[in-house]
């Protein structure tokens, strides 16, 4: 098991310092900007939809690794996705870092990195602040805090 552990451990520490997505996206559809009043993480989610699919994802902002790995390994999981299904991948991350212990869902596949997080209670807001910020956009509202949705 810890050498799993150590593999989640790499693959968030290689989205923190190789962040995917990370930019401006002055063509978006839809944004919104979300923050974590407990310790200072703030991003931005912006989305570009064609029809229902979200054609392209990006952030930006400041925060710890793990609230930037998040947010770099959501834009690449959910690029592609109708947003539905986006949403739904959402829940299921939320599932995975709140719900009761089990092996992460095959479906998120290297968002099981994120389920380490567990063990850090007051970290699961810095995992989930991304994912609440990107429903927020998809739902036409400005602002996000690492309170929705949980």
């Amino acid at each position: 098991m810890s050498e799993l552990a150590d593999l989640y451990q790499e693959i968030i520490l290689d989205h923190n310092k190789r962040p995917r997505n990370y930019r401006e996206m002055p063509e978006c559809t839809c944004s919104a900007e979300g923050n974590n009043p407990l310790c200072g993480d703030e991003v931005k989610v912006s989305v570009r939809l064609d029809n229902d699919t979200l054609s392209d994802v990006a952030f930006q902002g400041q925060g710890c690794a793990i609230s930037r790995a998040s947010a770099s390994m959501m834009t690449g999981k959910t690029k592609g996705r109708t947003a539905s299904e986006a949403r739904a991948l959402s829940g299921q991350v939320r599932d995975m870092l709140l719900g009761p212990e089990a092996a992460p869902p095959p479906e998120v596949g290297d968002l099981a990195a994120l389920s380490g997080v567990r063990k850090f209670p007051a970290r699961i807001k810095c995992a989930m602040l991304p994912w609440h910020t990107l429903e927020a956009a998809l739902a036409g509202q400005a602002t996000a805090t690492s309170e929705s949705g949980d």
